[in-house]
């Protein structure tokens, strides 16, 4: 073989090789490139998940910091409605024991009860039908029996 031969050779030998490794790496990239598509569509699903699962567990976090907020609102109303019940009755018991107090006070004072009798004719623009009685007293208890 001449020297010209052995260049052509060469050459046909670099060609071949460069041809195999460009229809290797063609090859190796079309299938590679279907790999990193699974392996994208993967990732991209494993982070749209991660994201779901995370907005998920918010929301859980959210609506039980919701439920303890009105749980508090609500016993915090119920509290303030057994304080206003409370005051209510000690009010009432007030005005029970001012009662008996008034009560037993004009029990068997028939001059006070005349006296205040008197008082509001005077200051008042009232009518007052007089019934003469025993020794020209009014009748203060005629609706008794």
């Amino acid at each position: 073989m001449n020297e010209e031969n052995k260049d052509a050779v060469a050459m046909i030998a670099i060609w071949s090789v460069v041809i195999i490794l460009l229809l290797g790496v063609s090859f190796g990239l079309m299938f590679g490139w279907q790999s990193f598509k699974v392996y994208s569509a993967t990732q991209t699903g494993k982070a749209a998940y991660a994201e779901a699962d995370q907005n998920r567990q918010i929301t859980i976090v959210e609506a039980i910091a919701t439920n303890e907020a009105a749980t508090s609102q609500a016993l915090a109303k119920i509290k303030i409605a057994e304080a206003e019940a409370q005051a209510e009755i000690a009010r009432a018991k007030g005005v029970a024991q001012a009662n008996q107090i008034i009560g037993d006070g004009l029990k068997n004072n028939e001059d006070y009860l005349r006296y205040l009798w008197i008082e509001k004719v005077a200051k008042g623009n009232h009518d007052v039908i007089y019934v003469p009685s025993e020794n020209g007293l009014p009748l203060l208890e005629a609706g008794k029996r």
